[in-house]
């Protein structure tokens, strides 16, 4: 399974695709990485480049370049500077964009975030433009830099060798969905528990439909990193590790939030496969994790929850899924605004119900939007949320946050279960940390709770398209 070859080499020893016409024309079959510093507070950013550089053969799809799926608070586009013929496409979502929703962004404070984007590499100068959506969810252009990838300012140093494990390996990159998985937190005497653990992890997420169906769309590989100490940071614990992925938890502010904010290790890693989809586990035993659309998604891989933690951040960075809770605290405030429909494809504010944009899974006699037990659920669920507060003022351990865990699946799960419309499509309002004013698909979702419920056929759905998107 373990290879000591540079991805490089791997991807010439595969049984190459042809590529369509247009291609070849335009592109050089090299990746582009554009590092830049994503700057500014809630009502104003800049962007400046950091760095660009060849990172290998391009992994993604040589036939779909344009992204048709309108998801993402971003849009990165590669034009041709001679013709203006729009050439490759990606929606994305960002550190940078959830950060500005937060207090701290609307104070007026101003960060520096580091970001990057990846394209197929262009054969001729070009314009590399970024998107942000508006208010009303329409893309305005927010930054555009022309680019010569033939320019001495590009760096094709040769990417250092990494071992790449191979878990599974479907095909070419270029016609099948490539995740990486990245370990933060393991020692080089911990490499047996990281293999343990990506395993554990693919088990996971090929358990879950509609991704157990589509598992031979996927290509599975693992990079090991390892660390001097073992864990990662927990800054409230005052617990504070230099980790080779920088992952930690407490991000923006917010306890069991796993992000790492050094863009530039965990992609300098990453290169060393061919990917489009990251999964960073974290060696801890403390329940936390995070995902980003098109970014990358976090889980700590020691946690009894981890499969449900793989599973459900996965869903964000994979298909942009939205959180479909509203009860538990974020550090968001107002991270969708009222009355205009959220790019999520599993949340909607139901300004039109004749033209849901998941009507066509709504059985005629499912009212909408779809009542249910909502008042009963908000009690017990706070109630189970000051129970936890508790817990973790008094230093708990992770055990017995774990079994409230348990105790809350249990229940809930059995509660969403007897609801009236359980197992039904429609618009069940409750959703993306707001209690009113937007819905989510069905009762019960495992974007919505902890249950073993799976995806709902709306995620489900969301999911598939993306699989298409990179594996055709």
């Amino acid at each position: 399974m373990r290879r000591r070859l540079g991805w490089v080499l791997l991807f010439s020893l595969l049984t190459g695709v042809p590529a369509v016409a247009g291609f070849d024309d335009d592109f050089t079959g090299e990746t582009l990485r554009v590092d830049y510093r994503h700057v500014g507070h809630a009502t104003e950013e800049q962007i400046a480049v950091d760095r660009m550089r060849i990172e290998g053969p391009w992994p993604g799809s040589r036939t779909q370049l344009l992204d048709t799926t309108n998801l993402g608070k971003y849009l990165v586009e590669v034009v041709d500077a001679a013709t203006n013929r729009m050439l490759y496409s990606r929606g994305f979502a960002s550190i940078y964009g959830e950060w500005e929703t937060t207090g701290e962004a609307r104070a007026g404070t101003w960060r520096a975030i580091a970001e990057a984007v990846r394209v197929p590499e262009p054969k001729r100068p070009f314009q590399l433009r970024l998107r942000k959506r508006n208010a009303d969810q329409t893309f305005g252009e927010i930054w555009a830099t022309r680019i010569d990838p033939t320019s001495r300012f590009v760096d094709r140093a040769p990417l250092p060798r990494r071992d790449v494990w191979e878990f599974e390996v479907n095909g070419d990159p270029a016609v099948k969905v490539d995740l990486v998985i990245l370990g933060d937190g393991y020692t080089g005497d911990e490499m047996d528990d990281f293999r343990t653990d990506v395993e554990r992890a693919a088990q996971a997420l090929f358990a879950e439909e509609p991704f157990a169906s589509r598992r031979k769309d996927f290509n599975v590989r693992a990079i090991p990193t390892p660390a001097s100490r073992s864990g990662i940071s927990r800054p409230r614990a005052g617990v504070f590790r230099d980790t080779p992925l920088g992952a930690r938890f407490n991000s923006f502010d917010s306890e069991r939030y796993v992000l790492s904010l050094e863009d530039r290790r965990w992609r300098d890693v990453a290169a060393a496969a061919p990917y489009e989809f990251v999964l960073i586990l974290v060696n801890e035993r403390k329940y936390g994790g995070g995902g980003i659309y098109n970014l990358y998604s976090t889980a700590a891989a020691g946690s009894a929850f981890a499969p449900y933690l793989v599973v459900h951040e996965f869903g964000h960075h994979f298909a942009g899924l939205g959180d479909e809770y509203y009860t538990s605290p974020v550090s968001y405030e107002e991270f969708s605004g009222r009355n205009v429909e959220p790019w999520a494809p599993n949340i909607t504010a139901l300004n039109d119900p004749d033209n849901l944009k998941w009507g066509d899974l709504v059985e005629r006699d499912t009212p909408l939007p779809t009542p249910w037990e909502k008042k009963k659920f908000e009690a017990r669920s706070h109630e189970v949320q000051a129970h936890r507060r508790e817990l973790r003022s008094a230093g708990a351990p992770e055990e017995q946050l774990e079994e409230l865990f348990r105790e809350e699946r249990d229940e809930f799960t059995a509660m969403l279960r007897a609801e009236q419309h359980a197992g039904k499509v429609g618009a069940f309002e409750g959703a993306m940390y707001e209690a009113t004013g937007l819905y989510r698909p069905t009762a019960d979702c495992i974007m919505f709770t902890r249950d073993e419920v799976g995806f709902c056929p709306v995620c489900s759905r969301a999911i598939e398209r993306v699989i298409d998107l990179y594996s055709h």
